[in-house]
């Protein structure tokens, strides 16, 4: 998933940064909601954090703001105020859950993986395609009843392809989900993970998932989904 973070404590961004790249997620970061609001704006997420007060633009103002511009992207207000009243006027400016301050981390990835299944059309826990099962809380990958060894950044991008089975993905939808702004003008970063990730999961098996649709990108496809 690419996610956004808005929090003006350099401190507790950093943290959060950190966490969600150990995970495979690909992180930006701005620091006031008006620098939030222009990355927003100029690029596709799938999840957004983002604080209450912070200076020039506050949380509320700029959850309300992106959702009278239609961008129904999932928003976890992150908080130190943990009143009824607050919560209420956070979710009614279009929040989609609330977490207040101080939080374990592991309550925090439990909560995106519950906001991460309104992109990917309600689907649970587990990935199956031909064979090939995800488990995304475990982060265990099965094929044929062999375990596969995969690192962070090669089961971001599986699981991405296995959330939009039989569809196309194109280079840069796929690098704008895995990888943060930085990497995006790594043109054949792509690529490489794909000939990587073919190689644990294909190479040993007579059926290839992944496919390369020239000129468009790639897609895995094969037995059932679910």
């Amino acid at each position: 998933m690419r996610i956004l973070i808005v929090e003006d404590e350099k401190r507790i961004a950093s943290f959060i940064k950190r966490g969600l790249e150990e995970e495979a997620h690909a992180v930006d970061v701005a620091y006031d909601g008006e620098e939030g609001l222009n990355w927003i704006t100029s690029f596709n997420y799938d999840l957004i954090i983002m604080d209450i007060l912070m200076p020039k633009m506050d949380g509320i103002t700029l959850c309300r703001t992106i959702r009278e511009q239609d961008i129904d992207t999932p928003v976890l207000m992150l908080t130190a105020k943990d009143a009824v009243d607050d919560r209420v006027e956070g979710l009614d400016a279009g929040a989609d859950d609330y977490l207040v301050k101080p939080f374990a981390f592991k309550e925090l990835l439990a909560r995106i993986r519950a906001l991460s299944r309104r992109w990917t059309d309600g689907k649970g826990n587990t990935l199956e395609i031909g064979g090939l099962k995800l488990d995304l809380v475990t982060r265990r990958t099965v094929r044929g009843g062999k375990e596969i060894e995969l690192t962070n950044r090669e089961f971001a991008l599986l699981e991405l392809l296995m959330r939009n089975t039989g569809h196309v993905l194109s280079r840069t939808i796929i690098a704008e989900h895995i990888w943060d702004y930085n990497f995006l003008n790594q043109s054949n970063v792509v690529d490489v993970y794909i000939r990587q990730l073919r190689r644990k999961i294909d190479e040993s098996f007579e059926e290839k998932l992944i496919q390369t649709v020239r000129g468009s990108g790639y897609k895995i496809q094969g037995g059932t989904n679910k």
